[in-house]
């Protein structure tokens, strides 16, 4: 059932594998075996790493595995009319359409293991650490999960089966062989959030982590604002890094705002007082959740 499961995947440009549900507990000694160690900052901690659910399931009476997937994600080019004159920021994979894209690897994983007389339910796991630990991805040296012949352009997503694992594939977390005499994305990295003092990034000084904080939150007074390259998140080492060279051209364009909707972003109008039209190009992306982020990380990118 492995294989097939496996082979349906890659029809569809997936990629994945599936481990025994006995590993799930090591998740989460390793996940909070580094917060008690210190090696999270807490801020960090909390709103990225403490909603992780390792609970088994109601809705499957006897979970015997975890199943990882890679989905391959493009980058969203996003164009705002500002002072007559277009201005093209990108948006990071991942972002775009995130919960849409969970949806549809359900949906297919489903589809596969039902007709067999099995189950999927979504995990709030640490997808990037699964896919790692599996052997799905390793490592770049920037803490990012690659997978071969995707790059890092790639989300990871987790689920829960009572499909049994005919071939566990769990392994230590390992980093990319190519990253062993590179340092590109390091020298890349203008906060110093991957660093040579660790392998784990401080991800604290990341600009993603500052730029997806709540809109009313100023950014920190020692982040320059020329670092700042996306309207969200941040895409300076992935795309130095030679094991992207292949995929960065996977550039979709996305939504385009007139002036006056710019200045009405800019101006931070509620998301439900924008004008119909505008709300839905927010919607049509799935960024409609955390609107309240873009109008301040746009009036950087603008102002640089």
């Amino acid at each position: 059932m492995d294989q097939e499961l496996f082979s349906q995947l890659e029809e569809q440009g997936y990629r994945g594998r599936i481990v025994s549900i006995d590993h799930l507990d090591e998740l989460r000694k390793e996940i909070e075996g580094r917060h008690e160690q210190g090696l999270f900052d807490e801020e960090f901690y909390q709103k990225y790493l403490s909603w992780f659910a390792f609970a088994l399931p109601d809705s499957l009476p006897e979970v015997k595995s975890l199943i990882v997937v890679a989905v391959p994600q493009l980058q969203y080019r996003i164009v705002f009319t500002w002072k007559g004159e277009p201005r093209p920021f990108l948006i990071p994979p991942t972002y775009v359409g995130y919960n849409d894209t969970k949806n549809q690897v359900e949906k297919l994983l489903a589809e596969a293991v039902e007709p067999q007389g099995y189950g999927v339910e979504r995990a709030k796991l640490p997808e990037k650490l699964l896919a790692v630990r599996s052997g799905l991805a390793a490592y770049g040296r920037n803490n990012i999960s690659y997978v071969q012949g995707k790059g890092s352009f790639q989300e990871p997503v987790a689920f829960f089966s009572d499909l049994p694992c005919e071939d566990d594939t769990w392994q230590e977390a390992q980093m990319m062989d190519a990253c062993e005499n590179c340092a590109a994305c390091l020298r890349s990295c203008p906060t110093g959030a991957i660093s040579s003092d660790r392998f784990l990034l401080h991800a604290e000084r990341c600009i993603t982590f500052h730029n997806e904080q709540p809109g009313d939150v100023s950014f920190s007074k020692w982040i320059d604002q020329a670092w700042h390259n996306c309207l969200v998140g941040c895409l300076l080492c992935q795309k130095v890094c030679p094991q992207n060279r292949e995929f960065l051209d996977w550039v979709k364009d996305g939504a385009q705002f007139s002036e006056e909707e710019t200045i009405l972003i800019l101006e931070g109008v509620p998301f439900e007082q924008l004008p119909a039209d505008t709300s839905a190009k927010w919607k049509h992306l799935g960024l409609d959740e955390d609107y309240d982020i873009y109008p301040r990380n746009l009036k950087v990118l603008l102002d640089r």
